[in-house]
């Protein structure tokens, strides 16, 4: 298998996502196309996304859909 590397920057970028100080917009604008992307990337550092933060205008939506995933849970 052939391990494709990855370049100090975008390793950089990723860790930063990974911590919450930056936003998968700022990775696209950086070069990331695909979400499926960042999270290989992630993975291959041992990383993990960052938890959205529960306030802001998308508060509403995201316990909806969080309340939605624990239902189909169950």
């Amino acid at each position: 298998m052939r391990r494709i590397s990855m370049s100090d920057k975008h390793e950089q970028l990723l860790r930063d996502y990974a911590a919450g100080a930056i936003s998968w917009s700022l990775l696209r604008r950086r070069g990331y196309e695909s979400y499926l992307d960042v999270l290989a990337g992630l993975g291959r550092l041992g990383l993990r996304p960052p938890i959205a933060a529960m306030d802001g205008p998308n508060r509403e939506a995201r316990q909806r859909a969080r309340a939605l995933l624990q239902e189909a849970l169950r």
